[in-house]
């Protein structure tokens, strides 16, 4: 007798429907994972932002000098340097206070980071604002960098008193922010006069005020 033969391994035509269906699915996937990555990029910058801050307020307090957080440009770069530059007084061969703008005697910052470092394409937009009215600063004097004072206060010359300073983090086009309802879940840093600071959601501000993650 003859013996059935038994089929091995999958037909062309088998092989064409599965990478059909493959091809179908990473279509669909392909916009809700481009929000993801945008997203997460956005998050990256906001807590980088946010951390900055902190350190430059805490470096402020422990080095009993005015220590700044600059913003670079339009993108999430920054640095923390002291106001002053303190070369190397204690012969340790590290300057005792590095300066906003480096040189021979005072060679690097606190600390700095670049935008490239997880939050590349994110654009970044600074705005003052009355900390009770919530609107428009009428005498702006914020553009992106901050100083705090030995007790972590912002300097006078870098915010108004009452003011808030606003960091916000969204894509490349702001209209793609949810609050200004497309996809992007944009978000917002604020620094208050007393050197107090929180991240935000401005979509919640629109659609749920009474959360405490609103702006």
């Amino acid at each position: 007798m003859l013996r059935a033969s038994v089929q091995k391994g999958v037909t062309l035509i088998e092989m064409m429907i599965g990478l059909a269906i493959a091809i179908i699915l990473f279509v669909l996937a392909v916009p809700n994972f481009s929000t993801f990555i945008q997203n997460t990029k956005i998050r990256n910058a906001a807590d980088s932002i946010q951390s900055g801050l902190m350190l430059a307020r805490a470096e402020a307090v422990r080095r009993n000098a005015n220590v700044q957080f600059a913003l670079s440009g339009t993108d999430s770069s920054w640095t923390v340097a002291c106001e002053t530059a303190v070369g190397d007084m204690d012969g340790d061969g590290k300057p005792d206070c590095p300066g906003p703008s480096p040189t021979a005697t005072t060679p690097s910052y606190i600390q700095s980071r670049k935008a490239a470092e997880g939050s590349a394409n994110v654009v970044i937009a600074t705005s003052e604002i009355n900390a009770y009215t919530q609107s428009a600063a009428a005498t702006p004097v914020f553009s992106g960098t901050i100083s705090f004072d030995s007790l972590g206060r912002v300097n006078g010359d870098s915010l108004n008193p009452g003011d808030n300073a606003i960091f916000t983090i969204t894509g490349p086009q702001a209209s793609s922010c949810q609050s200004q309802g497309g996809t992007l879940r944009c978000l917002e840093v604020e620094v208050t006069s007393a050197g107090q600071m929180r991240m935000c959601d401005p979509n919640l501000t629109v659609s749920k005020p009474s959360d405490p993650q609103a702006c």
